[in-house]
């Protein structure tokens, strides 16, 4: 029992030490704008506020909103991650790294300040 318990106990850490490795960068917004720019600018337009292609319905978010940006980080990255299904929003998480990921959700973050 006390093997198992020490097992489990070793997974843990290294678990966390592997989460902590991956996460450690901090996000780069510059990273997250020519990403922003390339990929989701078409739809969510260059500044953000939903007005890229105007012929879909429902239209694209407007990620300056205060409705968007009071989303906590982890349901803007869902988004990003998975998409909203019966929307033009498709899943990304085939295109982008967790990484470029957060670096286009830092990038959204500033959008409101500009």
């Amino acid at each position: 029992m006390r093997q198992l318990a020490e097992l489990t106990l070793f997974a843990c850490v290294a678990v966390l030490t592997i989460s902590t490795v991956v996460f450690a960068r901090t996000p780069d917004a510059e990273k997250g704008k020519a990403i922003f720019q390339q990929s989701c600018s078409v739809c969510h337009g260059p500044s953000g506020q939903g007005d890229g292609y105007r012929n879909l319905t429902p239209p694209p978010a407007d990620l300056t909103s205060p409705t968007i940006q009071g989303k906590a980080d982890e349901a803007l990255l869902g988004s990003i991650r998975e998409g909203h299904p019966n929307t033009a929003m498709g899943t990304w998480k085939m295109a982008f790294s967790e990484e470029e990921m957060r670096d286009v959700l830092a990038y959204i973050r500033i959008l409101q300040e500009k």
